[in-house]
């Protein structure tokens, strides 16, 4: 493997598939269009998976969790023990992933990347201690070349063991506490804006908590003012270790061959850097939903994409794109399922 596997060309569309999946839905039982998105989505899945009628009920939930450095500026409603407590809730079942992770009946993988106060391994947890988490990036770097090519690598681990188990559908889920700072801060930088037209309340900081992160995010955007014009180096930069994973699980699954259900606003950070760093990979990238963080509806523009819901969620963990998943599932099993005019003997409208 390169390198630079991130680089790697993307598993192209399967253009013939997708245009015989299109004929199909010209020729079901219903007027044409008339299940609106549902349609699309199929039509986009059988051309990724190269199959007339795809299926997404094969799911892989990975959590990547780290913790942040620049929680030492106060940024954060929750202390920074609560990354690692959350490891226990997610592999004792009592999370909201968890929970959905076990409705769907999906494989839920827990990555802990490098949390800062956790002092012992959890069974059921991947440590991979990449560092006691990242530094402060409002002073230094958040992580090294090494530490963020480690992350990226924990993503593509990931998927190539979901790609092993059959995987057709792959979801992100992250836990850091300071994560939608990294996400605002990275995004503010990939984007060009000022910070506080990305910047929310994250876990619930009150208008004086949102004005402060915003402006612990321009005092590091002047520190690292310098910083060269890549998407590579602003992800070390200014982001996490999950953050860094997520973008790893992206690309690979992009080059992989596997569809990806893209989670919140600190996912769809990560979805925006994997897309700078390698576009081929946008075309294997659905969201799952436009949360409640003012910065996400920004991010989803400029990757001119169109969540599948609203319900004005702001939990991650994975846990809106997992709300999603029964709208893939039942686009493929219309589209699939479905008598076509010939076969039920109904009159199609007139050429």
């Amino acid at each position: 493997m390169s390198q630079t596997w991130w680089l790697n060309a993307c598993r192209p569309v399967a253009a013939d598939m997708r245009e015989q999946a299109l004929a199909r839905q010209q020729q079901l039982t219903k007027p044409a269009g008339s299940l609106g998105r549902l349609e699309q989505l199929a039509v986009e899945l059988a051309g990724l998976q190269g199959q007339l009628k795809p299926s997404v009920q094969q799911l892989w939930i990975a959590i990547f969790a780290g913790d942040h450095g620049v929680v030492a500026e106060g940024i954060s409603a929750y202390p920074q023990a609560v990354t690692g407590q959350m490891l226990l809730n997610f592999v004792s079942g009592g999370a909201a992933i968890s929970v959905l992770a076990r409705q769907l009946d999906a494989r839920l993988e827990v990555i802990d990347l490098g949390t800062a106060t956790l002092e012992q391994e959890l069974p059921g947890v991947r440590h991979l201690h990449i560092g006691r988490g990242t530094a402060n990036f409002a002073e230094v770097p958040a992580m090294t070349a090494e530490q963020g090519q480690q992350a990226l690598q924990a993503g593509r681990d990931s998927v190539l063991r979901a790609r092993e188990a059959g995987t057709q559908l792959f979801i992100g889920g992250e836990m850091g506490i300071g994560n939608t700072t990294a996400a605002s801060a990275l995004a503010s930088v990939l984007l060009g804006c000022a910070a506080s037209e990305l910047t929310g309340p994250g876990t619930g900081l009150d208008a004086q908590g949102v004005q402060h992160k915003a402006a612990v995010i321009e005092r590091a955007r002047v520190t690292h003012a310098g910083l060269a014009d890549d998407p590579l180096q602003q992800l070390f930069c200014f982001g996490g270790f999950e953050i860094a994973a997520l973008v790893g699980a992206y690309l690979a699954c992009a080059q992989e061959g596997v569809a990806v259900l893209v989670d919140g606003f600190i996912c769809t950070v990560a979805a925006l850097t994997a897309v700078r760093i390698n576009p081929g990979c946008r075309a294997w990238l659905f969201f799952g939903h436009r949360g409640a963080e003012p910065g996400h509806r920004r991010v989803l523009a400029e990757l001119e994409a169109e969540p599948l819901l609203e319900l004005g969620l702001r939990l991650g963990e994975g846990s809106g794109a997992a709300l999603a998943v029964p709208l893939l599932r039942l686009a493929c099993d219309l589209h699939g399922q479905m008598a076509t005019f010939a076969e039920a003997a109904v009159a199609d409208r007139p050429a």
